[in-house]
């Protein structure tokens, strides 16, 4: 079968090995469709924390199911996506049901080789139905978890401000799935093609351009005077992450969904007598994916929204680096597999 690895930072390598043989408690999935998010291209940067090579990116999958392996309630033969987190089940995250963040957790695509293959095995266990929905729409269900378990994480109410920073897919995401809590959503980017992208496909009402703004004077203006009281970084920038401190209301929650390799700051005493909370997100759980199929499936969130570029299999390793370019404006490449 065709794979294609990247052997180090800025370098994609295709080439050919044996389809893998089912091993006990894994079914096969041939891929038809993988998404790239901001992990992959942070991978080929070489700035993504967790992260050794050679490897096989890809982790925003689905396909069909060619070996079921005994999965209970699955078909050869049916469209399915999986949850791409492989946990342990023992540790004190998975027996606290948090398997999202198992202590020895092993996501696909990055501590072990992902879905830029033709045939990829999965633990049983990981296996999602389609529920009808398409390939593509399959394929986004990943992502758009990252950003629905953020939101929960952060008790979105109805009617309250949530600011979101970076409108990239996973912010994108969070944005959604705010909206569809009740929230007013606030979008914050540097890259006015991503903030109109979030005006006219997404229907978000405000949105701060940091390149051209007073951030603060801007969001205090639209809480009237309250300020945020949920922030969500989505950007992994440390600058980024730094300033979202003073964006946030008196008893706000900030939730960093974006993830970087240095060391946060703040000032503790304006941090301290907002009684603010700080948590982080990682990943997503099976609820998450669920919630973001029903959404779907209601039609609350539009996935073929996010898709801006398509490429065949064939075309990746000549492709990718382009999608680093902001100018070319990219949101989500959807690769395709016949």
């Amino acid at each position: 079968m065709r794979i294609i690895t990247c052997e180090e930072p800025g370098k994609l390598v295709p080439g050919q090995i044996e389809r893998p043989l089912i091993k006990k408690g894994y079914a096969q999935i041939r891929i038809r469709r993988i998404g790239i998010c901001g992990t992959d291209l942070h991978a080929f940067e070489g700035t993504q924390p967790y992260f050794s090579y050679p490897r096989v990116l890809g982790h925003e999958l689905s396909g069909e199911l060619v070996n079921a392996n005994g999965a209970p309630g699955f078909t050869e033969g049916e469209i399915v996506t999986f949850i791409p987190y492989f946990s342990c089940g023992l540790c004190i995250a998975c027996r606290s049901g948090k398997p999202n963040c198992c202590s020895a957790i092993t996501v696909c695509g990055v501590h072990a080789d992902g879905g830029m293959v033709e045939f990829l095995n999965v633990p049983v266990d990981s296996l999602i139905h389609g529920e009808g929905l398409s390939f593509d729409e399959l394929a986004l269900v990943e992502p758009l978890a990252i950003g629905a378990h953020g939101i929960r994480r952060a008790s979105v109410s109805p009617n309250e401000y949530v600011l979101v920073i970076g409108a990239g897919p996973i912010g994108l995401g969070a944005m959604e799935f705010a909206r569809i809590a009740g929230a007013n959503v606030i979008a914050m980017d540097m890259n006015a093609k991503r903030l109109e992208f979030c005006k006219k496909r997404l229907g978000v009402s405000h949105t701060i351009d940091v390149t051209l703004e007073n951030a603060t004077e801007k969001l205090s203006h639209i809480t009237n005077g309250d300020m945020p009281t949920v922030v969500i970084d989505a950007t992994g920038s440390l600058k980024a992450i730094n300033n979202g401190f003073q964006y946030m209301a008196h008893g706000a929650r900030y939730v960093l969904i974006g993830l970087q390799k240095g060391e946060i700051s703040f000032s503790h005493p304006e941090f301290h007598k907002r009684e603010a909370t700080l948590m982080s997100s990682r990943n997503a759980t099976r609820s998450d994916f669920e919630h973001v199929i029903a959404s779907m499936k209601k039609g609350l969130v539009q996935p073929h929204n996010y898709i801006t570029h398509r490429v065949q299999f064939d075309q990746v390793t000549e492709e990718f680096e382009t999608w680093l370019d902001p100018a070319n404006g990219v949101i989500k490449v959807m690769i395709e597999l016949p």
